[in-house]
């Protein structure tokens, strides 16, 4: 088996194809972070593969916390959507893998990111747009930090979409103990004043996070806030 076999046989090769990203501006705890929630995501749950990245029916995978994106695409190139052999160049000048993802240069990604607060909204739109074009099977996933939602853009799209009924929106937020702002409850209370479905769980714990990806949530948005180490750690 060569080296490049060994580093794309699922999650446990993910670090040997994440060190292969060098350079400044890493944004190494956002990137790692996400890493078990990206990988449960692509591996178990999310129906797009790399042969129907333009299907209609594929579910939408939005990475609102576009930076720091090696975790993002060390899973993408695990999964056959982009070449191993890119990821040495990361953030190079003449790479298609810079250091927020760009939906133009990177095949799977669907949003250009690294704004906060605005994978959210355009998430909303997404599931909005998918509902009056009758495409009732894709699924609309959008991973966020905890510390994005110090942006008043998101809290204007949790509000509407829990009214809205946007059953096929779903929401992770990753926290790592970053937001500076603390929410009376949690996390998980902010969303289900707003009519979400809502569960925290420990975002290494494989099983816990499928679980909680895939509980039913009839008629209501759902989100998952994934616990993981704190990032000063």
């Amino acid at each position: 088996m060569t080296t490049t076999e060994e580093q794309t046989r699922g999650h446990a090769g993910l670090p040997a194809l994440m060190s292969l990203m060098t350079g400044d501006e890493k944004h190494g705890p956002a990137a790692t972070s996400t890493l078990d929630v990206l990988w449960v995501l692509y591996d178990r749950v999310l129906r797009v593969t790399p042969d129907r990245i333009d299907d209609p029916a594929r579910d939408r995978f939005l990475l609102s916390k576009g930076h720091g994106p090696m975790a993002y695409y060390a899973v993408l190139a695990a999964k056959g959507f982009v070449p191993v052999g890119w990821l040495p160049g990361f953030g190079s000048y003449d790479s298609p893998l810079g250091h927020h993802p760009d939906r133009t240069l990177v095949p799977g990604v669907e949003i250009g990111s690294g704004s906060l607060g605005h994978g959210l909204p355009i998430g909303v739109g997404t599931a909005l747009g998918l509902r009056l074009q009758g495409l009732d099977e894709p699924r609309v996933w959008v991973l966020t930090g905890d510390a994005e939602l110090d942006e008043g853009s998101n809290h204007e799209a949790i509000a509407f979409a829990g009214p809205a009924g946007l059953e096929r929106l779903h929401t992770v937020v990753v926290d790592n103990s970053s937001a500076r702002h603390a929410r009376p409850g949690g996390i998980t209370a902010r969303f289900e004043a707003a009519g979400w479905s809502a569960m925290t769980v420990d975002g290494r714990d494989h099983e816990a996070l499928y679980e909680a990806f895939t509980a039913p949530h009839p008629g209501r948005p759902h989100v998952v806030v994934a616990r993981v180490e704190p990032k000063s750690l």
